[in-house]
């Protein structure tokens, strides 16, 4: 038998999407949920260990799988949000505590929350060329870190409580995407989620043949 013949093709790789989805909304619904004050019987930092382990770790992992999928920008989302969880978790544990007042930690959180409202932006824009479900959650983070920036920034908790409850929405986007993710990744599943058509149609390729 030849060597080409021997040759067994590489199994596909699943789709991390779901996961890296998955994990965003959860850590991202526990931390709005503080935010919006609605942890009043709880102590409002649930979503702190889970930052680290799932919407950070796990988010970090299911980029790097995308790496996997050739696919530039699941991997930079997801590998940039882990990156975000990660970096949040580590702020909060070991800069917070030493901050000079509560307004130099609010002030911190209002420069992470605009830098990432940049990154945040351009990612929203390519998300145009991708469906509704992910457009979505891009458009929903946007005003979520827009809000809270303005609101760290000036040091009103309103606002803050604002951004908490447009977080929780962002979430259930997210979930969403994540479930449609799953539903149209099981094979001869008759449950199908839609997602709905890109903003903007792809650009037609054209195969061009020399002469």
């Amino acid at each position: 038998m030849s060597e080409e013949a021997r040759t067994v093709p590489a199994a596909p790789v699943a789709d991390p999407a779901p996961l890296g989805l998955a994990a965003f909304a959860l850590t991202t619904f526990l931390l709005s949920a503080a935010n919006a004050n609605w942890m009043t019987a709880a102590t409002g930092s649930a979503w702190l260990g889970y930052a680290l382990a799932y919407g950070g770790a796990i988010q970090l992992l299911a980029g790097m799988w995308e790496f996997k999928n050739r696919n530039v920008f699941g991997a930079t989302a997801f590998s940039t949000y882990g990156g975000f969880w990660i970096g949040l978790f580590l702020w909060v544990q070991f800069v917070a505590p030493h901050a000079a007042s509560a307004s130099a930690a609010d002030h911190d959180l209002g420069w992470i929350l605009l830098a990432f409202a940049i990154f945040n932006t351009y990612m929203l824009i390519m998300s145009t060329a991708l469906n509704l479900a992910v457009f979505g959650v891009f458009l929903t983070l946007e005003i979520t870190e827009i809000v809270l920036f303005i609101g760290n920034f000036a040091g009103n908790t309103s606002v803050v409580k604002v951004g908490g409850v447009i977080g929780v929405i962002t979430a259930v986007v997210a979930w969403y995407a994540s479930a449609a993710g799953v539903s149209n990744g099981i094979a001869g599943n008759r449950l199908r989620l839609p997602v709905g058509p890109p903003l903007l149609a792809p650009r037609t390729v054209r195969a061009t043949v020399n002469a």
